[in-house]
C-alpha cells in the first residue's frame, strides 16, 4: 500500500492536442510515457446518489484503476475550498492482481459501480516538469501536472506559473478541473 500527498492542477484544453504537442515539442519537451487508464468508481450500495452532490458521492468512492502495467484500488481524500480549489489531497493505493476479482470483492462487501472513466494519456517532460495530456473518452481533453520535490515545482502556485509560461491554449479560469465530478454529473443527469 502506498500513500501519496502530492497536489496537482488539471486544466481543460481549448485547442486540439496537436496544437499543444507542437508547442511542447518546440519548447524541448519529450514524450516519456504513454498509457491507457480505466477507472471504475464504486460507492456503498445504500448511498442514495440522487440526494447528494457529485463531490459528496466521490468522497465515499473507491476506484479500481487499471493502467495495464499495474492494477490498484484507490481512495482519494481531497481538501477543497469554497471556490473549488484543491488545497491538499491524499491518495491511498493498494496493488491488486485482478480487476474482476477486485470488483467482485467490493460488490460482496456492499459496494456498487456508478461509473467508468477511460482515457489515453501521454506524458511530456522537460527539466522535471511532467505534463500529462489526458484524452478522456466521451469527455474533455485535459492536462494534469503534479507537484514535485523540485525547486519551482513544489506548490500549486509554482505549477500555475509554469503552465502560464508555456503559453498553452488552456482554460486558465479553472486550474482544478475535477474530471470525476464532471463525468459523474453526466451520469446523474441521465
Amino acid at each position: 500500500m502506498s500513500i501519496a500527498k502530492n497536489n496537482e492542477i488539471t486544466v481543460k484544453v481549448n485547442e486540439s492536442f496537436d496544437e499543444i504537442i507542437k508547442i511542447l515539442v518546440n519548447g524541448g519537451f519529450k514524450i516519456t510515457d504513454k498509457f491507457s487508464l480505466k477507472d471504475i468508481y464504486l460507492v456503498p450500495k445504500n448511498m442514495n446518489i440522487n440526494e447528494l452532490s457529485a463531490r459528496e458521492i466521490l468522497k465515499e468512492a473507491i476506484i479500481i484503476r487499471d493502467v495495464g502495467r499495474c492494477k490498484v484500488l484507490v481512495f482519494k481524500k481531497k481538501n477543497i475550498d469554497e471556490f473549488g480549489n484543491i488545497i491538499s489531497q491524499e491518495k491511498i493505493e493498494c496493488d491488486v492482481l485482478s480487476i474482476d476479482d477486485s470488483k467482485r470483492f467490493l460488490e460482496a462487501i456492499g459496494y456498487r459501480k456508478i461509473m467508468e472513466i477511460t482515457e489515453d494519456d501521454v506524458c511530456y517532460s522537460k527539466d522535471g516538469l511532467e505534463l500529462v495530456l489526458k484524452n478522456v473518452k466521451n469527455g474533455d481533453n485535459l492536462i494534469e501536472v503534479e507537484t514535485k520535490d523540485i525547486d519551482g515545482l513544489r506548490t500549486v502556485e509554482d505549477l500555475k506559473g509554469k503552465m502560464l509560461e508555456l503559453n498553452l491554449p488552456i482554460d486558465t479560469s479553472n486550474f482544478f478541473v475535477k474530471k470525476a465530478e464532471v463525468e459523474l454529473e453526466k451520469v446523474l443527469r441521465k
